[in-house]
Formats: C-alpha cells, structure tokens, sequence
C-alpha cells in the first residue's frame, strides 16, 4: 500500500518534468480489471497538446521611463536645488520607480485593484528613498509640494481649530 501511494506521489510530481520532454503522441497504457475476469491490458495514442507558454512579463519602453525620469528629476533639481549627486541618486530612484508604474500599467490593465497596490507600493518605497537622499528642509519643500498637487489636507489644516459648530472641546461648545 505504501510503495503504490508513493510511486503515486512520485509519478504525480514528475508530471510537469515528463510533459515538458514528452513526443508530439504519447502511448497511455492501462490495466484493467474486473471481478471475476482476467485482465484486461490497452495502449492508446494520444495527440499530445503543447504547454501553453506563459505570458511574457511585459517591459516599460526604455526611452520613454528615461524622458518621464529625467523630466520629473529636472523638475525636482530646479524646485529643490539638488546638488550633482542628490541629482544622480534622484534620477535612478525616479527611474526605478516610473519603469515599475509602467510595466505595472501594462501588466494589470485589465485588474486596477492589483495596479493601484503596486503604484501605492512603488510610491510609498520611492518616498522613503527619496527621503534618504534629501536634507530635512529639501524633503520638507517636497512634501508640501507633493501634498499640494495630490490635493492631500495639509497637518495644520488637520489639526487647526475646529470650524464653528463642530466643537472642540471647549468650555463654550455644549
């Protein structure tokens, strides 16, 4: 019982190996047999289907990740006044980042839920990059920049004085 449990095992897990090198027919043998009656032994000649190849994993074009890189670094040179190697460690972080986002495009056209989890992926680590290579007051102007174009509230309208009616906890809100 043991030896045909695992010659089934073995059989079921070299499967993938034995396809892969498998002829254009293979012969399936069988053996059959009923209670009663002596065996019965058959050979059949299947046609055998080709793997069906994965789908390539589809790349950014190369000269349009560089122009959006360099754009957006250039951008980011003039507003916060990088110096060289700020520039050049801005450029491949850009780089890196924009050629995820665009094959990520391209790969999840058809799932936006999984396309917005790379971006958000891609962005929150560009961000912390990013952060490593600027001066406390460079990523500060970056933030506030980021925050303006995105539409995101900034801290001190968050944590600002409640609009009146709202209450904040004072001895005139009841």
């Amino acid at each position: 019982m043991k030896v045909i449990l695992l010659s089934s095992l073995l059989a079921v897990a070299a499967a993938p190996a034995v396809l892969a090198q498998a002829p254009a027919h293979a012969v399936v043998k069988a053996k059959t047999k009923t209670a009663g009656q002596p065996s019965v032994k058959t050979k059949t000649r299947t046609a055998v289907r080709p793997a069906e190849p994965e789908a390539p994993i589809p790349v950014a074009d190369a000269a349009v990740v560089d122009a959006k890189a360099n754009a957006l670094t250039a951008n980011m040179q003039k507003n916060l006044g990088l110096n060289p190697q700020q520039t050049e460690k801005v450029r491949a972080i850009n780089r890196r980042s924009i050629d995820a986002v665009e094959s990520a495009h391209l790969r999840y056209k058809t799932d936006p839920r999984k396309l917005a989890g790379v971006v958000e992926s891609v962005s929150s680590s560009r961000l912390s990059a990013i952060k490593d290579v600027l001066t406390p007051a460079q990523f500060d102007k970056y933030q506030r920049k980021r925050e303006e174009k995105m539409g995101v509230p900034n801290v001190q309208g968050v944590q600002g004085t409640p609009p009146p009616g709202l209450g904040g906890g004072g001895a005139g809100d009841q």
